[in-house]
């Protein structure tokens, strides 16, 4: 079953666009690995006519991230905790800089589709790859690993180095996109 054809634009109001960032180090038991969400996000897919997604193009606003969870902490998160840590993320990670992916290459592959292009993310573009598979329900998903490093971003350390970000964190989406 093929996409429906044309040029089909979703965002926050029916997909989902999420981050999630996983702690390591001595004192990782401190910390929570977290799933944040971006709330401002939109999305374009282009449908050739015979259903064969060509290009995808995706734009987020880094300052529209919330903390959905913190998962595996000692504690619970407070607000003043989700507070910190998108102040931390604002000025000293992404800084309010533009985040965008423009696809070069959409490839059928095993179980789904293969997604090449750029993305852009603090101040820095290189290439990026990820696959993109379909559900039952007809949602297309995908997760991009990103290793912070080669964006420019040093991972975050807090408790004099003995709690960390992992160097990799995960965009996962979710969307719909009709088919015939």
């Amino acid at each position: 079953m093929g996409f429906r054809a044309g040029t089909h634009r979703v965002g926050g109001d029916v997909g989902t666009l999420q981050v999630r960032t996983y702690r390591e180090g001595l004192a990782q038991r401190a910390g929570h690995d977290l799933i944040l969400d971006v709330a401002h996000w939109d999305a374009e897919a282009e449908v050739r006519g015979d259903g064969t997604l060509t290009a995808v193009r995706l734009e987020a606003d880094p300052r529209s991230l919330e903390v959905r969870e913190g998962l595996h902490g000692v504690k619970a998160l407070t607000d003043r905790d989700r507070a910190g840590i998108l102040r931390t993320i604002d000025e000293r990670i992404l800084a309010g800089r533009p985040i965008a992916f423009r696809s070069t290459a959409v490839e059928a592959g095993t179980g789904g589709l293969t997604v090449r292009g750029e993305l852009e993310l603090a101040g820095t573009r290189r290439p990026a790859t990820f696959e993109l598979s379909r559900a039952a329900n007809g949602r297309l998903r995908g997760t991009l690993p990103v290793t912070q490093s080669e964006w420019g971003i040093k991972p975050y350390r807090g408790m004099m180095g003995t709690l960390k970000v992992r160097d990799t964190v995960e965009v996962v989406l979710d969307v719909p996109l009709p088919s015939d």
